[in-house]
């Protein structure tokens, strides 16, 4: 069985995705920076899942080195010095980034300008022997930790560089969605869907909704 080991598994947005890929059948681990926090939180998932799923939590460097396949959801601040400490945990490992660089001030959200990158493409540079990509930007926690059996009119827009790791995401957003994620293009493009979550969270604000991003005109049974 694969694991799936989310790093910043205790947030909202973290223990949203542990919960689908538990459902989905992957052994999950929940890492945080603070122990106790993920197995409290891996706890909570366990209650709601059943027992009938793998769901653990340890430290971030613990979850990494234990994990198969991780995912950084994190917050942005600290993103670079949490990142870098992990270099050696997730060598030789597919990592998805859906961390959304985001700012906020009277007006509300905007995203951060971080001179032509992402934070998915500072992660790889961080990361230079783990296959990065980006995706799950879009899916709102509230979502994520409902009873909806699958989050049927959303997508999951899948960026990276590899084209064996962009498969592997892909496949695994099927047990969110119920179908495969889409092949956004090359990992820069994360330049562009990071600081889409802002508009989300707006629209969301104003009309009081969980918005999310479906692409229409795609061919049946991708």
């Amino acid at each position: 069985m694969t694991t799936v080991g989310i790093i910043g598994g205790t947030g909202p947005q973290g223990k949203g995705l542990g919960y689908r890929f538990a459902r989905g059948g992957y052994d999950v681990v929940l890492g945080s920076r603070q122990e106790d926090r993920a197995v409290a939180a891996a706890e909570e998932l366990g209650g709601r899942l059943g027992g009938h799923a793998a769901v653990r939590g340890m430290e971030n460097d613990k979850a990494a080195r234990t994990a198969d396949l991780a995912v950084l959801a994190i917050p942005f601040s600290g993103h670079d010095q949490l990142v870098d400490s992990l270099r050696d945990s997730l060598a030789g490992k597919t990592v998805i980034s859906c961390v959304n660089p985001l700012g906020f001030d009277r007006h509300g959200p905007y995203g951060l300008d971080l001179e032509g990158s992402s934070a998915a493409e500072r992660a790889a540079a961080l990361l230079p022997e783990s296959d990065l990509v980006a995706a799950f930007h879009h899916l709102s926690a509230v979502t994520l930790l409902g009873d909806s059996e699958w989050l049927a009119e959303e997508d999951v827009l899948v960026c990276g560089d590899s084209i064996e790791a962009k498969n592997i995401v892909i496949q695994l957003a099927s047990t969110i969605t119920g179908k495969d994620g889409i092949d956004a293009g090359r990992l820069r493009l994360a330049r562009q869907l990071e600081p889409l979550t802002a508009i989300l969270i707006s629209i969301n604000k104003r009309y009081k909704v969980h918005s999310g991003v479906a692409v229409v005109g795609m061919p049946t049974g991708r």
